[in-house]
């Protein structure tokens, strides 16, 4: 019985891209466990999309953040291209449904692995380089990891040293800490803690421990000074 071609109609969609050679998409999402019939999985793939998706964010972010130091861009890049972050791609890529596994795997609920799924996010993205070439590969990485680029999901930066590398930045000296207050008993105490940096009003943070108190002034001045904004960073 000759087996029925498999249907992508609704990934492309997702993806928004079209394949020259369907059948790069097609081993793209080929496990090794899969029954083979031209002994290919995504392996390869995964091993060209993973350098491919580097140098397709760090680009972005490039562009993105003309004012950002080396340091942030490096932080910003290790965030996007951690398999986590390219697992959540897969997964809204809805790649789950797609995936050619074995039989195991597939009664397993291998589909939603997020290991799996990251290796297939970055096979996506070589099949796609090497089917359109770089800029269709860096098109696609752009249109999914924006919300990504534009939104950390996480802190790039403790607020501590966020500060310190503003103020070398601006050629001044470090932050200096002072415990202004410390008040309950000695098993639950609270701190407020005083920062300054020279040429900026002095702020103060409150909290459970000296460290948290301390974050949270930096955080405090940061902020004031609009080198942080609320919507890109949370509570300490």
């Amino acid at each position: 019985m000759a087996r029925r071609k498999p249907n992508y109609d609704e990934l492309l969609k997702r993806l928004d891209y079209q394949f020259r050679k369907p059948e790069l998409l097609d081993e793209a999402l080929t496990h090794v466990s899969a029954p083979k019939s031209s002994g290919k999985s995504y392996q390869r793939l995964e091993f060209l999309g993973d350098r491919v998706l580097g140098l397709a964010i760090a680009e972005t972010l490039y562009k993105t953040f003309p004012s950002a130091p080396e340091g942030e861009l490096s932080r910003r890049l290790a965030e996007l291209v951690r398999r986590e972050s390219c697992a959540e791609i897969a997964v809204v890529w809805d790649v789950g449904p797609f995936l050619k596994l074995g039989a195991g795997e597939a009664h397993s609920g291998e589909r939603r692995n997020p290991t799996i799924l990251a290796d297939v996010c970055e096979a996506i993205i070589g099949a796609v380089f090497l089917d359109g070439g770089y800029e269709a590969a860096k098109d696609l990485v752009e249109r999914s990891f924006k919300a990504m680029i534009e939104a950390p999901r996480r802190a790039l930066r403790d607020p501590k040293s966020a500060l310190q590398e503003w103020a070398q930045g601006r050629g001044l000296p470090p932050p200096t800490y002072t415990i202004a207050e410390q008040t309950g008993p000695d098993h639950a105490p609270k701190f407020r803690v005083m920062v300054k940096v020279k040429g900026a009003e002095t702020e103060f943070g409150h909290g459970t421990s000296k460290r948290i108190a301390e974050q949270a002034a930096a955080r405090s001045l940061l902020l004031r000074e609009g080198v942080w904004t609320e919507e890109e960073h949370g509570t300490v």
